[in-house]
Formats: C-alpha cells, structure tokens, sequence
C-alpha cells in the first residue's frame, strides 16, 4: 500500500508537468505569433531601416507643421474676427456663450458645430437601433426562442456585425451618397448587430427562478419575457446601450472622413489644404469629445451594472482612447465593461 507521502508526491509531479505544459504551449504560441508577425511584415513590405531614417523627418513635420494648434475656425465669431490659435477658445465663450450659439445655427462650419453633428450622429445612430436591437437580441435567445430556430436570428446579428459601419455607408448609397443621414443609418445598422449580440449574451445567463415564479401565474409568453427575463437584464441593457453609445461616437468621427460632415469631415478637409495647425486643433476637439461621452456614460454605467461600483476614472478614460478595438467596434463581451 502506497503512503500518503507517495500519493502527494505523485500529485506534486503531476502538477508540475502540467505547468510546464503550460509553459510549453505559450512558448509554441507566442512563437507562432511573433513567426506569423514577422512573415506579414515582409509581406507587406516593411522595411525597417526606411522608417527609422524617415523618423527624425516625421518628427520634426508634426513639431513644427502641427503645433501649436490653430484653433481659428472655433467658432463662426473666431473664424471671421480671424482670432488664431488658443485665444480663439475663450473669446468664443464671450457674451454669454452668444457665439457658441451663433455658431450651432449658421449653416458654415464650425469646430463646436462639428463636434456637435458628430455626437448627434453617435446618438441617433444608438437610438434608432435600439428597438431593432432588442427585438432581435430577445429572439436570438435559446430562452425565447427553442434551437435552432433562435440561429436564424443570432445568424442574422453576425451577419450585420460581420460589416462594418464604414461599409454599410456605402451600401445606403441608393439612399443618397455618403452624408449625414446615410452615417445615422450605417451606425444604427452596425449598432444592431453589437447591441443585438450583448443583449442575447445577457438573456442566456439570467436566473431561471423568476421566470418560472412567473409562469406559475398563468403569464403569457409575452408577459414572461417582460417581467421574468427582461426586468432582469433591464440595467444591464441600459448600460450596454451607453457603451455603445461612446463606440458609436468614435465611428462618427471615421464615417466623417469620408464625407459624413461632423470632426472626421473638417480634420479631412484641412489637411486636404495642408492646414495642419487646424487639423492638430480638430483632432483635440476629437479628443476632448470623446473623452467627455466616455467619461459620462462609465459614470452612469458604474451606478447600472450589477457588480461595477465605480465609474471609469480619468486616466482610465484616456488609456481607452488608444483601444484600436473601439474605435473599429470590435471586441469581445470581457472587453466591454
């Protein structure tokens, strides 16, 4: 008969081959990556060498063409008085915020007005698809819906979340070139798919003793999903929808170089014109908006989701500013928290 030292010693060297299994796994993994890495930047052409002798080039045309920022088309009030560079921001506030409003009203564009058109343009995007959202997240649930008809509707989530918003501008073409109303359609279509995937991921790991407490009292099927599933998930989805929200507003600001008006529309139309002084003032507007939609929506979203008791602080906000994966609205579910 084994001892009970034998026995622990078996299960120490166990352990430890799994561990350097393990190890052994990462190091083939990392291996693959950094082989893969190495084959693309071939592929593509990189050459080291020809960016680091460029480097000093590029670093001395955005010290001395970018900077310092120009920031003279503010407002309607600094464009025309021709007040340059920082002292435009706070004679834009003079008179009572007269000129703000001045500028949101005329139809000649603005840095406030842009930063304007690019925020309504993340929010009505989050709005309309919504109702869509959520009509087709509930159904895409083995919940609502019995396998495998609930792929129908999952499959058609992917399928909306497999284009990206910066395509489906394009393909609204039919409605009308790339514009305003166009970018509010392609980011509520886009929008769709991710919302409809978070809100189905939801539904599938609420409890399961509501709705059968509900059940018990002769509900329909209708009033089973409202109050035994969805008053559930109701916070959750609300702050879902608010992450969204701050994705949304990044994609604005892409579709607008490409013709969709707002931040994205006037960085591209003055670098067009070699303005770089007022391309370096556009993309701090950028900056400074999107970090204020993100910094609000993880304040409300700290207060809505179950188990989240602080908001996203300052400098966490900023880090997430350079997440590639938010500016494109992509990622998955442990990303968006």
């Amino acid at each position: 008969m084994r001892s009970p030292d034998s026995a622990i010693d078996d299960q120490f060297r166990a352990l430890e081959r799994l561990r350097r299994l393990k190890y052994l796994l990462w190091g083939v993994l990392l291996a693959a990556v950094l082989g893969v890495t190495y084959w693309g930047l071939g592929f593509i052409g990189f050459q080291s060498s020809v960016v680091a002798g460029r480097l000093p080039g590029m670093y001395e045309f955005i010290s001395t063409g970018f900077f310092p920022p120009d920031f003279q088309n503010f407002t309607i009030y600094t464009k025309d008085q021709g007040i340059s560079g920082l002292q435009a921001i706070p004679a834009s506030f003079g008179d009572g915020g007269a000129h703000i409003i001045e500028s949101f009203q005329s139809s000649r564009q603005s840095l406030v007005k842009a930063s304007l058109v690019t925020l309504l343009l993340g929010f009505m995007g989050t709005v309309f698809a919504f109702p869509f959202a959520l009509v087709l997240g509930v159904l895409g649930s083995e919940r609502v819906t019995p396998f495998p008809l609930n792929f129908i509707f999952r499959g058609t989530l992917s399928g909306i979340r497999a284009i990206p918003a910066i395509v489906w501008i394009f393909l609204y073409i039919p409605i009308g070139p790339p514009g305003q109303v166009t970018a509010v359609l392609a980011i509520a279509t886009d929008s769709i798919g991710n919302l409809g995937r978070l809100f189905t991921d939801d539904l599938e790991e609420i409890e399961e003793g509501p709705i059968e407490a509900i059940r018990s009292t002769g509900a329909s099927g209708t009033q089973t999903v409202s109050f035994g599933m969805l008053s559930q998930v109701s916070r959750s989805f609300i702050a879902w929808t608010l992450y969204i929200l701050e994705i949304n507003t990044r994609i604005a600001i892409s579709l607008g170089v490409v013709g969709a008006g707002g931040l994205g529309l006037m960085i591209r139309n003055s670098q067009d014109l070699f303005e770089f002084q007022q391309t370096a003032a556009g993309l701090v507007m950028v900056f400074i908006v999107v970090l204020g939609i993100e910094l609000i929506s993880s304040r409300i979203r700290a207060r809505l989701r179950p188990g989240e008791h602080e908001g996203k602080g300052l400098v966490e906000a900023i880090r997430g500013l350079f997440d590639a994966k938010k500016w494109l609205g992509v990622g998955d579910r442990s990303d968006r928290n």
